[in-house]
């Protein structure tokens, strides 16, 4: 749990989120990470992330840290009116549902203005308004349709890229919107609505690419095929079927190369002296160096690297971040308690939010919330007496 002294910028804004999945829940967490009291409304059998197998097992104790749980049947009634009494608690509303959702319960911006005109709305959508808003959107489809596929696949292979990086970066995009909505309340005392989306976002993230086709009239290449810059910059394969990452991308780094790896005689050879001609003969090159390293062990090459000031990575796996020396010298990792699946109550390392502040990471202040761990604190908190709660669990409008 958080040291004491560690900075709590938003400490004293609550923010409501009717979130699921990955988008909103990260915009949420960030918010949360930086000290708001965040308040997660969940159907009374849980947000489905709870439950999920396989690649999604980690969404919920990831993206759910630091913040408060209340189950609320929205379908009902006298559910939307707690969720809108909720709401109309809230600084920031974030929510990431598909468009009209929300305000068929009231809870649009529209509507939650009216009442709250200071209130900041944060929507995550699949797309900005626009002829495809209407579609379902998920991380892969836009990754697909905006390109980033195809420049992480081979030719012909277009390839998702290896997390949920739309998703992620798009709750991102929410909470720096949310947190420039703050600073102009706080000139104007009015509220806003932000809105991200995933394709915007992955056509942001390929925009270098677009960029590139309109300055120089050459389509980007798929990242495995591309042209690359520099003739060392790839992956090695090495002894006992390790794999490092190796590079050299100044005239002044190869030279450095050839030193500590002993390659003298590439040093001195007149057709790889520049950078240029490197990358001219980078095939032959490459083949060269592969036979050369094949006998290599891993462990040493990082250590000539690193003593040499050159760029090198071995490759490992994201289990291998557990034992990492760097993330569990400088805080990186924190505890948090499974509050759900066979292992609920087990404490996990899990990944920080990368910044400090004042010197410090942002921890974990709450663990992952049990399912309406926090329902009971918060219905007192906005007026509802002991036989009100009484009778909506009965009714089950909450639990």
């Amino acid at each position: 749990m958080n040291p004491p002294g560690v900075p709590q910028p938003l400490k004293g804004l609550r923010v409501v989120e009717f979130t699921h999945m990955v988008m909103g829940p990260t915009c949420g967490m960030v918010l949360a990470d930086l000290g708001a009291e965040v308040i997660k409304v969940e159907p009374l059998d849980g947000d489905r992330t709870r439950f999920l197998l396989g690649a999604g097992a980690g969404f919920f104790p990831m993206f759910n840290r630091n913040k408060k749980s209340i189950t609320i049947d929205l379908h009902q009634p006298e559910g939307a009116d707690v969720a809108r009494r909720l709401a109309g608690s809230a600084d920031v509303v974030a929510e990431n549902f598909k468009p009209g959702t929300m305000a068929k319960y009231g809870l649009d911006y529209a509507a939650l203005s009216q009442v709250n005109p200071r209130l900041i709305y944060v929507a995550h959508k699949g797309f900005l308004p626009g002829p495809y808003d209407h579609r379902t959107a998920l991380d892969e489809v836009v990754q697909m349709m905006g390109g980033l596929a195809y420049m992480t696949g081979r030719p012909g292979d277009p390839l998702r890229a290896g997390t949920s990086v739309n998703d992620i970066m798009g709750g991102l995009f929410g909470a720096i919107g949310a947190l420039g909505a703050l600073i102009q309340r706080g000139i104007t005392g009015k509220g806003m609505e932000v809105q991200s989306a995933l394709y915007e976002n992955n056509v942001f993230l390929v925009g270098q690419h677009m960029l590139q086709y309109a300055v120089t009239g050459q389509a980007a290449a798929p990242m495995p095929a591309r042209i690359s810059a520099w003739a060392v910059y790839d992956v090695f394969d090495v002894l006992n079927g390790e794999q490092i990452f190796l590079a050299a991308v100044s005239d002044a780094q190869w030279r450095v190369f050839c030193d500590v790896l002993g390659f003298d005689d590439l040093k001195v050879d007149p057709d790889l002296a520049t950078n240029n001609q490197r990358v001219e003969r980078r095939s032959t090159l490459l083949t060269t160096l592969r036979d050369r390293l094949a006998g290599r062990d891993a462990a040493e090459l990082s250590m000539l690297m690193e003593r040499a000031g050159l760029p090198f990575a071995p490759i490992r796996k994201p289990e291998d971040l557990l034992d990492d020396e760097h993330l569990l010298a400088t805080g990186g990792l924190a505890d948090v308690r499974l509050p759900d699946g066979p292992r609920a109550g087990q404490t996990v390392k899990t990944t920080l939010f990368p910044i400090t502040m004042e010197g410090e990471r942002l921890g974990v202040r709450m663990d992952p919330p049990r399912l309406g761990q926090h329902s009971e604190g918060l219905l007192v908190a906005l007026g509802y007496s002991r036989d009100d709660i009484d009778g909506l669990r009965a009714r089950a409008v909450v639990a």
